[in-house]
C-alpha cells in the first residue's frame, strides 16, 4: 500500500506515529472494528465488480437485448433449405419483431451457448395459405419465359413496393399467380444456438 493512500486510511481511534499508540477512549470505537470498516471499503468495490461480470455472463434473451444466433432451417422432409453455420451470425433485437414470432418466443430466456430445436407451425410463422392471395391475370401480363408452373416473378406495385409471386396455374387465356409467402402453410424446424447476448445500444 503506497504512503499516499495510507495517510488517509488510519483506523479511527489509533494515534499517529510518535504518540502513544492506544485506542482513544473518548469515542468508544475499537481499533479492530474501524480496521474492518476500512478493509470492507476496499473489498466491496471488488465484490460488486465480480457480481457485475457474473451478471453479464448469465444474461438471458429478453426484450431489448441484442442477440446473435446460429441456425439451420429444415422443412417437413428434413432437407436443409437455409443455414448460417460457418458464416456470419444472424443478429437481431429481441422483442422488435425482426424475426418470426414463433422463433422469437422460443428463444426467450435462453442463455449464451444454449442450443435448442424449435418447431414453428404456420400460425407462428408466415401464416396459413391465404386463398385471397391467388390472383388471375391476363397471359400477356406475364413474361413469356415465366409461363410455367412454379416460375418466380418479382415486380413493383403502384406504390413502388417490391412483391414476389409464384405461377400457380396456367389457363387458356390467363395465369393464376400466388402472392403468398413461399413458406406460408409450411411447418419449419430450426436448430438454433445462442452465440452472443448483450444490451442493445440506445439510439
Amino acid at each position: 500500500m503506497s504512503s499516499k493512500r495510507s495517510v488517509g486510511i488510519l483506523p479511527i481511534g489509533i494515534r499517529k506515529e510518535g504518540e502513544r499508540t492506544r485506542p482513544a477512549k473518548r469515542d468508544g470505537i475499537k481499533p479492530w472494528v474501524a480496521f474492518s470498516a476500512i478493509l470492507w471499503a476496499f473489498i466491496s468495490p471488488m465484490s460488486v465488480h465480480a457480481e457485475s461480470e457474473e451478471g453479464e455472463k448469465e444474461m438471458t434473451v429478453s426484450a431489448g437485448t441484442k442477440v446473435s444466433i446460429e441456425y439451420t432451417l429444415r422443412l417437413e422432409d428434413k432437407a436443409v433449405i437455409d443455414t448460417n453455420v460457418d458464416s456470419d451470425p444472424l443478429t437481431y433485437v429481441h422483442g422488435s419483431q425482426q424475426i418470426i414470432p414463433g422463433l422469437e418466443k422460443a428463444l426467450e430466456r435462453m442463455k449464451m451457448g444454449d442450443s435448442k430445436q424449435v418447431t414453428i407451425k404456420p400460425e407462428e410463422g408466415y401464416g396459413p395459405v391465404n386463398d385471397e392471395a391467388f390472383v388471375e391475370v391476363k397471359k400477356e401480363q406475364v413474361p413469356q419465359d415465366a409461363l410455367r408452373v412454379d416460375a418466380q416473378l418479382e415486380g413493383r406495385d403502384a406504390s413502388g413496393r417490391t412483391f414476389q409471386a409464384r405461377v400457380a396455374e396456367i389457363r387458356d387465356q390467363t395465369v393464376v399467380l400466388d402472392f403468398n409467402h413461399p413458406l406460408a402453410g409450411r411447418t419449419r424446424y430450426f436448430d438454433v444456438k445462442i452465440l452472443k447476448i448483450h444490451k442493445a445500444s440506445a439510439e
